[in-house]
């Protein structure tokens, strides 16, 4: 099994994702707050790449079917009903509702997954239910690519520490793993994090920008380990809890 790492500064090309299991990151928030959403009953998350694309989507629903949400420059969007702080994702606001989301880096990687075998989007409030959906995918073989969304086209500090993490859990117990130099150097990045992530916080640009811009209480739910059970897969272009069948 070959495992590759992408860090987040450069685009993703269609041979890094053909027929592999692919893991996408974005810990500050997309992967957090869709986590967030559909363990909170959400029906379905359906991520899209452009503001636009999402209000146009919009319009073939009836109003109180979908809800949109998502950023830009970390506030909501004009019009939008929710933002993507993980916090506003509650029971009461999400349960039976389809989302249509889309941020400035975690829904645009999504979009560039089609043609892998199979996709998650991962974070630390899931990660040992990502490692463990993951190594089942991988039972029957095949190679594994891990993308950090990264924050503005740049590696994001945190999206790397979790692929390390995610890279250690997958790996655990195989002697058949050959790491790409972006696996290796995820896996030395998280090495003083093992003990745990709640120091990101402090050297992480991203974390630092998000807590001057009033999301604080964010970031700490963002940089909690395995708060959910639940491992999140990406198919036929929409977000859904892993073993729930996609919605029609």
């Amino acid at each position: 099994m070959r495992v590759d790492v992408l860090l987040g500064e450069a685009p993703v090309a269609p041979a890094d994702v053909a027929d592999r299991v692919v893991v996408v990151i974005d810990v500050l928030r997309a992967a957090t707050t869709v986590a967030t959403a559909l363990a909170s009953g959400a029906r379905a998350v359906i991520p899209f790449e452009t503001i636009e694309e999402t209000i146009m989507r919009g319009k073939a629903y009836a109003r109180g079917e979908v809800l949109l949400a998502g950023e830009r420059r970390m506030v909501r969007p004009e019009g939008f009903d929710l933002g993507n702080s993980p916090l506003d994702y509650t029971q009461e606001a999400v349960a039976g509702r389809t989302i249509l989301y889309s941020t400035t880096n975690g829904t645009a990687a999504l979009t560039a997954t089609h043609g892998a075998r199979s996709c998650f989007f991962a974070a630390f409030v899931n990660a040992t239910a990502t490692v463990n959906a993951v190594r089942d995918a991988l039972a029957e073989g095949g190679d594994l690519t891990v993308i950090c969304s990264g924050h503005e086209k740049h590696l994001a500090l945190e999206d790397v520490v979790c692929a390390g993490r995610l890279v250690r859990g997958i790996c655990d117990g195989r002697d058949d793993v050959i790491r790409g130099d972006g696996a290796r150097v995820a896996e030395s990045v998280e090495r003083p994090f093992m003990g745990g992530v709640v120091s990101v916080a402090y050297d992480a640009a991203h974390a630092r920008s998000l807590t001057a811009a009033g999301f604080a209480d964010d970031v700490h739910a963002c940089l909690t380990l395995d708060r959910f059970d639940v491992a999140v897969r990406y198919a036929d272009r929409q977000l859904q809890l892993a073993g729930v069948a996609i919605a029609r």
